[in-house]
């Protein structure tokens, strides 16, 4: 047995088709197919039931699987260890980060992590909160900046900061006339959302009591597929929308008179590191936290959830 072929049958069970597994891998079919095999003969167990389409584990062979994993990670853990001891921080981090957080927060921290960490080689990938979730618990990625919480079980939460909502307002809409917005100045008929699969629809939905606020149907024919999207609609088509506050910071003058705070206590999301329950790379997330909170602007650090009030 070798970690060679754990890493294979690993890498089949996650993507459920040899060749793509192979690609992984770095590796002919042949090659990996032939190595899963000599594990099994090995076991004397059989490990995939190769009649199905896709792929499938055997429940002998989930159990196998399972343990490989954990075999794995024990092993980056050993070399990142080793990398400890030695001072150093040399390997890969693989983060994914939510399509209405990436534009706005990456390139706050980015270049600091780059100079600060030059060991370590950064793979940031936009992806929505359901695939990052699977893709943690598959082990396909190390870390995930998402909004929180999520009640997932195996996933670790470590919340970074506070960002406030915030409303875009084309003249034509009353609220644009106040200073500060209440939910219920919203007229939802004239509201832009992003489409479905984005954690801040649902929030914004239940700030916006859409539920059962929308049932006439009379709008919510197009929706967005980005927070840039929705201020471009504002800002031609009329209408409002509600965006993060991070989303503002670049602005030009005009555009910054059709920002509207709501009247406190504003709604925010809780943005978080999330990590699976058997993270090894406790220093490399270290090092991205203290990265980003040195990054953000200081009013969004909060001690807990209980000083903010959340959608």
């Amino acid at each position: 047995m070798t970690l060679v072929q754990l890493e294979y049958i690993v890498a089949l069970d996650t993507w459920r088709h040899f060749a793509t597994a192979a690609e992984k891998c770095f590796v002919t079919q042949p090659t990996l197919s032939m190595q899963i095999h000599k594990l099994e003969e090995e076991l004397g167990v059989r490990i995939f039931d190769r009649s199905k389409t896709p792929v499938v584990p055997t429940e002998e062979g989930a159990a196998i699987i399972a343990q490989a994993r954990e075999i794995l990670r024990e092993t980056e853990r050993l070399i990142a260890l080793a990398h400890e001891k030695k001072g150093e921080l040399v390997g890969e981090l693989k983060v994914g980060i939510i399509p209405t957080l990436a534009p706005y927060l990456v390139p706050l921290f980015l270049k600091h992590f780059l100079e600060r960490f030059p060991g370590i080689r950064l793979t940031l990938t936009e992806l929505t909160t359901d695939v990052i979730v699977e893709k943690l618990k598959k082990n396909l990625l190390d870390a995930g900046l998402l909004v929180t919480p999520l009640g997932e079980n195996g996933i670790t939460e470590q919340p970074l900061f506070y960002e406030e909502f915030v409303v875009y307002v084309s003249p034509d809409e009353a609220a644009y006339k106040k200073r500060y917005v209440l939910a219920d100045d919203i007229d939802v008929r004239h509201l832009w959302l992003l489409e479905e699969g984005h954690c801040m629809r649902s929030q914004i939905m239940h700030l916006c009591e859409l539920k059962t606020r929308a049932a006439d149907g009379r709008n919510f024919q197009y929706e967005a597929g980005s927070v840039e999207t929705l201020k471009k609609l504002v800002e031609s088509r009329n209408g409002i929308t509600i965006l993060p506050e991070l989303a503002v910071r670049d602005l030009t003058t005009r555009q910054m008179m059709m920002v509207r705070h709501f009247k406190p206590p504003a709604p925010v999301r809780e943005v978080s590191l999330v990590t699976h329950r058997h993270f090894v790379k406790k220093k490399f997330l270290d090092a991205l936290r203290d990265v980003i909170l040195r990054s953000i602007p200081h009013h969004m650090k909060r001690k807990s959830r209980r000083e903010v009030v959340e959608v």
